[in-house]
């Protein structure tokens, strides 16, 4: 096939100038901080669900999950067993707690139990976490878009930064959970077209992918081997992906916040539980994909695993087609990154600077300085996603952003859990033993997958914790 056309070009441009746009016009009319970061809790639980799944897919799912399926097998689904599980557990324990209080973040719930250095300690944690962790997506989301254009990394990564960060510093949170919502339409429409395109590509069609996929292993989903060293077992997958989850899904401010933003208890634990389902059935179809390319490849070697998807798509698919599915990678990456962008300038101006200042509850302040910080944090972003570029060689970009983000979520999980479960441990317990329990799993990271590191951390965190809490009963 022909390189990237006008018309492709024309497609692309389309949806980013047209997303740009709706998201301005979305947020018309905010008053204040409750308005910009939280929709002015009004939301409807269906929009949300879609938002969650759209962030949480980013253009690492679309890209690098296709590529781990082509350089292995379909295990990886696994772990969607374990998110299903942990999102229910967020829903019943969590989620009641947080609406109980009408929270602007998660760690604001943290400060009623231990006070004010909990709460900053684990809000500066998930900063440092998301920073990292999105810079790598940002990262990958330049990929297509150097190929297209053969700019270099830094300039495709500044690019697609700033046409996101347009309707996020003006549209806030209901901007961001709305064209998520079409984001999420795109670029499940642009994978499904892959899907029908590889019926054409390979002959016999997805009957001849299944059979030869099948014999040789690529078909496997069950992995039930005690290896702690692998990442995807079937006791990874439960176990590791449900504390992954929590920590995600239920202490992590860019899920959170969209919880927040529900109607009411019930529209949330519809939304957070309905996300566990849908990413489930979407992994499906994107390690799908892989092992079709892999069928259609004939299992060729490729430098970079994230890069597999986007030169099929740009080598391979008809003009139009290609526009479309080049559209739903900048679709899943603006959604991750907007939503980053905003939960990042919501805990520095609710956990932060509002206290400093003295401007808690007042509204305009808020909001005046939440832009301000969303002008912040995506600078940062864009510096992050550059310095990944060395790194990139050497790894899949998924597993590097989920890893990154499982080396915390253990300490914050725990730090919740010491909250909510226990009653004697105070302030200094809980941030020695988040402390601890991110120390371990960062030193042994090694020793096991990383979709242990959750688990691992939060077992770390809650039992330094109960043991820091009681010795300083003892000595008081």
């Amino acid at each position: 096939m022909g390189p990237f056309t006008t018309l492709d070009l024309l497609i692309l441009v389309a949806y980013l100038g047209g997303s740009t746009v709706w998201g301005i016009w979305l947020g018309r009319g905010q008053r204040g901080g409750t308005d910009y970061f939280l929709g002015s809790r009004q939301l409807p639980w269906a929009a949300v669900m879609l938002s969650i799944v759209a962030t949480e897919t980013s253009s690492l799912t679309f890209l690098s999950v296709p590529g781990v399926a082509y350089m292995g097998s379909m295990t990886f689904l696994q772990l969607t067993l374990g998110y299903v599980v942990g999102r229910t557990v967020v829903a019943i324990v969590l989620l009641p707690l947080y609406n109980r209080g009408r929270l602007h973040t998660a760690y604001a719930l943290l400060e009623g139990r231990f006070g004010t250095g909990a709460r900053r300690f684990t809000s500066g944690t998930f900063m440092l976490t998301r920073l990292l962790a999105d810079s790598v997506r940002l990262f990958a989301t330049a990929i297509p878009l150097a190929l297209i254009t053969g700019w270099p990394y830094p300039a495709s990564i500044a690019i697609i930064a700033v046409l996101t960060v347009v309707y996020t510093y003006l549209g806030g949170l209901k901007a961001v959970v709305w064209v998520d919502t079409l984001q999420m339409v795109l670029y499940l429409g642009g994978a499904i077209a892959a899907a029908v395109a590889l019926q054409g590509l390979v002959p016999g069609g997805w009957g001849a992918i299944l059979s030869t996929a099948g014999a040789a292993g690529k078909l496997q989903t069950l992995d039930f081997s005690l290896h702690v060293t692998e990442p995807y077992t079937f006791w990874a997958g439960i176990m590791g992906g449900m504390f992954l989850s929590i920590g995600s899904h239920g202490v992590d401010q860019m899920t959170v916040q969209r919880l927040l933003a529900c109607r009411d208890l019930k529209a949330g634990q519809k939304a957070i539980v309905g996300s566990g389902v849908a990413v489930m059935f979407q992994f499906v179809l994107f390690l799908g994909v892989g092992v079709g390319m892999w069928v259609f490849y004939q299992g060729r070697a490729f430098e970079r695993s994230d890069e597999i998807f986007a030169r099929f798509i740009l080598e391979e698919l008809p003009q139009g087609l290609r526009g479309l599915l080049i559209a739903g990678v900048f679709a899943a990456a603006m959604s991750s990154l907007a939503s980053s962008i905003n939960s990042l300038a919501s805990t520095s101006a609710y956990d932060f600077w509002a206290p400093l200042v003295g401007a808690e509850g007042d509204e305009k302040r808020t909001l005046r300085a939440g832009r301000v910080l969303s002008l912040l944090w995506a600078a940062l972003l864009i510096g992050g996603a550059i310095a990944f570029i060395p790194l990139s060689r050497r790894t899949a970009a998924v597993e590097v952003a989920l890893g990154v983000a499982s080396l915390v979520y253990g300490g914050l999980v725990g730090a919740f859990a010491l909250g909510v479960l226990t009653k004697r441990p105070g302030q200094i317990a809980a941030i020695v033993g988040m402390a601890v329990g991110i120390l371990v799993v960062t030193v042994f990271q090694r020793s096991f997958a990383w979709p242990w590191y959750s688990l691992v951390g939060t077992l770390v965190t809650m039992t330094v914790g109960i043991v820091v809490g009681y010795f300083r009963r003892r000595t008081a």
